[in-house]
């Protein structure tokens, strides 16, 4: 139980025996007291006055006298300033968590209660390697997933691979067309990045096919599409004209413009083609298919290998994508759903503030909505599991709030327990990504990278001559990763972010590689002395106290970060240790202490530092080298 809690149950039970009055411990107010007055934390009093009928400073009197003396072994002193009571702890208690908590390797970590959570991330496609917006995706999931088994769930990490679908025939038309026989052996290439090559290559032609045609389009000439898309385009030329003048609507009719030029080139026409072959099995289609996946799966695993990101079940688009099928014929007969004149199926959800959405095609098949909804019960039917939470990128807000609604009406197991952990995309100093251009910058390129930033910072302090180049490789690697995942993840998943890889890797402020020298700093005094376990009581100095207080907040921390499903809130966290940690280890000697006394309770608090150093950062994913 945490300070925090401990201090309001014992101000409940004070203001029960004093005043007969029952109060929940959570409805009493507590923080920690600030730097400008004496005390440790604060109990703010005016919400009980008025039920107790006292004034603020005859009541923080009495009740303090109370705590103080019901309490010795908890409150040492106390003080009244206006509506607050502030409480000072005593050193003895401080003392007594020291001696209980140092060595404990998982401290703060909740025993699993029964609650079953799953968590989606990664979801890639299988004609690209995975990015930079990747990268945030993983690193959110998996730290998550650590988070909430900190604090007791039993936790089930999986990932929906978008392994079908026209944007993966791309890729293998372009290589039909382009690839003459190659192969990631013969080219030396990742898999990976053999296939999302040619995912480019035919953005390419596709861009060359389109470019003349949309000309043509805007001088006036007739266009070779369909009679449905000769209407479409007429409109959109006509608003085009009506818009002269106004950049944003221009630019979206353009782009509308754009795109349905591109979906009539022929060779659009031909990857519908090729999707309609894997649609309907044919056997040259399915071979290839089945084979550049493979490419591509090689090389995720890889990646997902060097950046310690890992999956319990792994979903697959082209084994789902026929779910949630029969929930189309559920709704309807439940009058969820409502079946137009062309034959599709939609919802209205105009009443809860969004819009009609399409379930069913006119010609019978499936969009995204309809797989994820058979793919939710497909979970639950897996696990059980009493939450579900996605980690998708926040451009697709609405499409989950539209999947969760549907779900809720259809009366789907545990729909009410869907959350979407939204975050937002990952830029560049430059600016945004573009895969169908191929700026995107690959995963593996961002951690080679790191490693080779980690390298030259490191061989600039010159403190490593005594490493071998096994050790300098894997210590290149801790740093470099390490600060990648703290940089990605110390700031709230709800907002946008440009990662700068040179300030990620600083060995100085609110980085990765600071906190990892903290640890490694203090693992050195370690090497030299153990604590013996044996703590006396004595007066604590306030850099100790300080240390003592902070490492004492872990529990609470990881709670914290599970209930808002946050990782940053770790990061800060031990960020903040580490920063405290390091005033106290600048201003005090440990090993040389002023008596063995002290020597023993400096080495219990450098021991339960780097203890929770390195629990925090293994929530986050992060490695801590033993030395620097």
């Amino acid at each position: 139980m945490g300070i925090v809690r401990v201090i309001q149950e014992a101000v409940a039970g004070e203001i029960k025996n004093a005043f007969q009055l029952e109060m929940a411990a959570e409805d009493i107010q507590v923080s920690e007291t600030k730097p400008d007055f004496d005390g440790d934390y604060t109990v703010v009093l005016f919400a009980l006055t008025k039920s107790l009928k006292k004034a603020p400073e005859a009541l923080g009197r009495e009740l303090g006298e109370k705590m103080v003396n019901t309490h010795s072994h908890l409150f040492s002193s106390f003080n009244v300033i206006k509506g607050f009571l502030n409480l000072s702890i005593s050193d003895r208690y401080w003392l007594q968590f020291l001696k209980e908590s140092h060595s404990t390797e998982y401290y703060g970590f909740k025993t699993k209660g029964g609650r079953k959570v799953m968590v989606e991330y990664s979801s890639p496609n299988t004609n690209k390697p995975l990015h930079l917006g990747h990268l945030r995706n993983n690193f959110l999931g998996w730290s998550i997933a650590a988070i909430f088994e900190a604090n007791g769930s039993d936790v089930v990490k999986t990932c929906i691979v978008n392994d079908r679908g026209i944007h993966i025939c791309k890729s293998m038309l372009a290589w039909k067309k382009f690839g003459n026989g190659e192969t990631p052996e013969s080219t030396g290439l990742k898999g990976d990045h053999f296939v999302g090559n040619f995912y480019v290559a035919f953005e390419n032609e596709l861009r060359k096919q389109s470019e003349p045609l949309l000309q043509k389009i805007m001088q006036g000439e007739p266009a070779a599409c369909s009679e449905e898309d000769q209407k479409k385009l007429g409109l959109f030329l006509d608003r085009l004209e009506q818009s002269s003048g106004n950049e944003e609507k221009t630019k979206e009719l353009m782009d509308e413009i754009r795109e349905l030029v591109r979906n009539n080139t022929p060779i659009m026409q031909e990857v519908r083609e090729m999707l309609l072959k894997w649609e309907q099995g044919d056997e040259e289609t399915i071979a290839l298919w089945r084979t550049m996946n493979g490419w591509v799966y090689a090389g995720f695993d890889t990646t997902y290998k060097r950046i310690g990101s890992d999956f319990d079940k792994t979903y697959y688009e082209s084994e789902t994508y026929l779910l949630g099928k029969h929930f189309v014929e559920q709704g309807l007969s439940k009058g969820v759903f409502i079946r137009r004149e062309d034959g599709s199926v939609w919802i209205d959800l105009t009443a809860k503030g969004l819009d009609e959405k399409l379930l069913l095609r006119r010609d019978g098949t499936s969009v995204y909505i309809t797989q994820d909804l058979g793919l939710a019960k497909q979970k639950y039917d897996d696990y059980k599991i009493d939450q579900s939470i996605y980690v998708i990128g926040d451009e697709q807000n609405y499409h989950m709030k539209v999947l969760k609604l549907i779900c809720q009406k259809l009366q789907i197991p545990n729909a009410d327990n869907i959350y979407h952990l939204s975050y937002g995309m990952v830029e560049l100093p430059g600016g945004r990504m573009k895969s169908r251009e191929g700026t995107v910058v690959d995963a593996d390129d961002i951690v080679t990278e790191m490693e080779s930033i980690a390298a030259n910072h490191t061989q600039e302090l010159g403190k490593v001559k005594d490493f071998t180049d096994e050790e300098l490789k894997d210590l290149y690697y801790i740093l470099g990763v390490g600060a990648l995942k703290f940089f990605l993840l110390r700031v709230d998943p709800k907002k946008r972010m440009i990662f700068n890889p040179e300030e990620s890797i600083e060995f100085h402020g609110f980085t990765g590689p600071f906190i990892q020298y903290t640890f490694a700093r203090t693992k050195s005094i370690l090497r030299k002395e153990q604590p013996r376990n044996i703590l006396q009581e004595l007066p604590l100095l306030p850099l100790e106290k300080n240390v003592i207080i902070e490492l004492e907040k872990y529990p609470t921390t990881i709670e914290q970060a599970s209930h808002e499903m946050n990782p940053s809130v770790i990061a800060n966290y031990i960020f903040g240790l580490a920063q405290v940690f390091n005033s106290f280890v600048t201003e005090l000697r440990i090993l040389t202490a002023e008596t063995e006394d002290k020597k023993e309770l400096r080495l219990q608090l450098a021991q339960m530092t780097v203890n929770v150093i390195k629990s925090g950062m293994g929530l986050l994913g992060i490695k801590v080298p033993e030395r620097m």
